[in-house]
């Protein structure tokens, strides 16, 4: 088979995937990104690598976003919100940082593919995407290896939430990257 026919077969499956996206579940998220003082973001593997790009982007926005684990990462305090990306929604590592956050009465929105995972139960705020995990390896869904699927599908509701944001706040382009690092 072509490279081509791949790159083909993976649109066709993260087009249908995207279509099971729900609208509120991303509305909800929207609005209390919008009305958070800080957000926070943590993810694992090529989850955590999709979702410090929400960050970066709510940063470029103008809002105050963090990536958990950085040293310039500040103190949490009520009503700040937390994001995690984990296509399982077990991942221990997450797991045990939700659980701080919210002792922290930080609200807790999660981006997984597991909705009866321990993250998915703890979250005040979920966005469920299809899309095969690590816990379904035997349930192949997809044609793509582990959770490409998963990931590459949070990126791209992660650029989906951007553009939502960037039309209530108002801002351009030209306007985010006016906050682009510039010393690089």
């Amino acid at each position: 088979m072509k490279i081509t026919n791949h790159l083909r077969l993976i649109l066709k499956e993260l087009t249908e995937q995207a279509e099971q996206v729900s609208e509120k579940q991303m509305v909800d998220l929207a609005n209390q990104i919008c009305s958070s003082r800080q957000i926070f973001v943590m993810g694992k593997g090529r989850s955590g690598i999709a979702i410090q790009g929400l960050a970066n982007r709510m940063v470029h926005l103008g809002l105050a976003a963090y990536v958990i684990g950085e040293t310039s990462t500040p103190h949490t305090e009520d009503g700040d919100l937390l994001i995690i990306g984990s296509g399982s929604g077990e991942t221990e590592a997450l797991t045990v940082i939700a659980q701080k956050a919210k002792k922290a009465n930080v609200l807790l929105a999660v981006i997984t593919g597991n909705k009866d995972s321990v993250l998915a139960k703890m979250a005040d705020f979920l966005i469920l995407l299809p899309g095969d995990s690590k816990q379904e390896a035997g349930l192949k869904k997809s044609i793509q290896p582990m959770g490409s699927l998963f990931e590459q599908l949070s990126f791209l509701v992660y650029d989906a939430l951007v553009l939502e944001l960037m039309g209530r706040l108002n801002q351009t382009s030209e306007q985010m990257y006016l906050r682009h690092a510039n010393l690089e």
